[in-house]
């Protein structure tokens, strides 16, 4: 039987950050900001809230809207690229503050396109039947990592974590694509703070420590493998009523709506609330459009991202 969806979650930092309060720091006119990105809001973590109480409180509301206690999970997978710490995983923060049983809890890495990895790993557990209730969490504070003095990055990226709780069910996902090409990593990249490069007063200095961008390029990959991989999804069905997409920023969205000819009334767009809340963008405005009521029994939903890596995939599923 294939994976279900029973319920969505989402949570975002008490703090709003407007392009206002942006435009100030950066010289860059709010107006400009928009045009570039699309981008109106986002929200940034203030003391007290990290990645792993963003993962909580949203996987705290999808079991609700599961109807389940924390007891009757299974599985916990989080997808991020801003852990808590090195160690232990984020998921283990996780299954700590929901007071979970003693069951297998790990963090995976995908960047944008990690709900999707994450997706498509809990779907092969509930495939074999080794597992009834999977939590899957994808929880992301970049604001610590953006260059403060970097306009390409500065204003792009938002914090957020997104979770839905996944069973087996007679509708559900029909199938998920994954892909990588590990040979344009440097796109996007944060290159200080581990193994390859530890933190150092230089690295600091030179802000190795910061997420860096080749934003045109990144630009024009991003609109290719996307376009790619809606082509691929109509040619599996004519059938999708809504279409989800990763919110990267708003001018990569309307390029590939523009291409396939997807028509506004099928999208859901958050990323003018949120701005770029990597791997969590993806549940955030699933969680929006179910609780929104846009999604009926018999209708098809797909998903689609594309991020860091390079990584991105779609998955289509019979709601």
């Amino acid at each position: 039987m294939p994976s279900r969806i029973i319920g969505t979650g989402s949570a975002l930092p008490k703090r709003v950050v407007t392009n206002f309060e942006l435009s100030k720091r950066l010289g860059v006119s709010e107006r400009q900001i928009q045009k570039r990105t699309g981008i109106l809001t986002r929200h940034w973590i203030e003391e007290g809230e990290t990645t792993s109480t963003l993962a909580i409180e949203a996987s705290e509301r999808a079991l609700q809207m599961a109807n389940l206690s924390a007891d009757a999970i299974d599985l916990i997978i989080v997808s991020t690229t801003s852990p808590d710490m090195f160690f232990p995983s984020t998921a283990c923060l996780v299954q700590k503050g929901l007071s979970a049983r003693a069951i297998p809890a790990f963090d995976l890495n995908a960047s944008c396109s990690g709900f999707l990895y994450a997706l498509s790993v809990a779907d092969q557990y509930l495939r074999t039947k080794s597992v009834e209730h999977v939590l899957v969490a994808s929880a992301e504070v970049k604001s610590p990592f953006v260059n403060p003095k970097d306009p390409s990055t500065a204003f792009l990226f938002g914090d957020g974590a997104g979770a839905v709780v996944l069973s087996q069910g007679e509708r559900g996902i029909r199938s998920i694509r994954i892909y990588a090409d590990g040979s344009k990593h440097r796109l996007i990249d944060l290159p200080a703070g581990s193994s390859r490069l530890p933190t150092t007063i230089s690295s600091l200095q030179e802000g190795l420590n910061y997420i860096r961008m080749d934003g045109k390029a990144l630009f024009r990959m991003a609109v290719k493998k996307l376009e790619t991989a809606v082509l691929s999804l109509k040619k599996e069905s004519s059938e999708i009523d809504l279409f989800v997409f990763h919110q990267a920023n708003l001018r990569i969205l309307e390029a590939v709506f523009k291409k396939q000819n997807i028509a506004p009334e099928k999208t859901h767009i958050t990323i003018s609330k949120y701005g770029n809340t990597s791997s969590s963008s993806l549940p955030i405005a699933l969680d929006e459009v179910i609780r929104e009521g846009r999604l009926k029994p018999g209708n098809q939903l797909a998903l689609c991202a594309f991020g860091g890596g390079l990584t991105w995939g779609t998955a289509l599923l019979d709601w």
